[in-house]
């Protein structure tokens, strides 16, 4: 099983910017699309961004512009470049990527336990 963990939240003024990372390990055979989600309280979980093994992304509306979406697969992290940050990028921040398992076996979506960013106006 592969395991994802999300670092880099944190307080955060408006226009300002945060770097969250999503470091995987685990025994796979290759870590597929990645992406973030957010949640906000009373909201329900949104796509953010996400990157395919190629590198082809895809942002929310949202975020367009802001935030860039990137992925180091030597190091197994993907990241989330945030600039320009408003008070509504304040959510809980969630990675996710879908795994093959070894030997062909199949695949399955991994969950990070999410980490917090608050953005202050």
């Amino acid at each position: 099983q592969v395991q994802l963990v999300e670092s880099g939240g944190g307080l955060a003024q408006a226009g300002g910017s945060l770097r969250l990372s999503c470091a995987a390990s685990g025994i796979y055979l290759s870590i597929n699309t990645v992406a973030w989600y957010r949640q906000a309280p009373g909201k329900q979980r949104e796509l953010v961004a996400d990157i395919t093994r190629g590198g082809t992304t895809t942002y929310a509306d949202s975020v367009k512009g802001r935030f860039t979406i990137s992925r180091d697969d030597a190091k197994n992290t993907v990241y989330l470049e945030m600039n320009s940050l408003k008070p509504e990028d304040t959510a809980d921040y969630y990675c996710n990527a879908d795994i093959s398992r070894p030997y062909y076996s199949g695949h399955y979506a991994a969950w990070g336990q999410g980490t917090q960013v608050t953005v202050s106006s």
